[in-house]
């Protein structure tokens, strides 16, 4: 699993719907590609700007 930080809302509000229809999403974190299903999708509060605290179950890569 790949946990990541945003305070993006366009990319939360994306992974949210994903998670909510069961599919993959495909994202790009600090320049490498995550491909997997979203596993959580957790608003933090606590800081002066909204943050989002998201979880992707990642497939394995398959050898050729």
């Amino acid at each position: 699993m790949q946990t990541f930080e945003t305070t993006d809302s366009k990319v939360a509000r994306r992974c949210r719907y994903d998670q909510h229809r069961g599919q993959k999403t495909a994202l790009t974190v600090k320049g490498s590609l995550i491909t997997g299903l979203v596993h959580s999708v957790m608003e933090v509060k606590s800081s002066n700007s909204t943050r989002w605290i998201i979880t992707i179950a990642a497939k394995p890569g398959v050898a050729a």
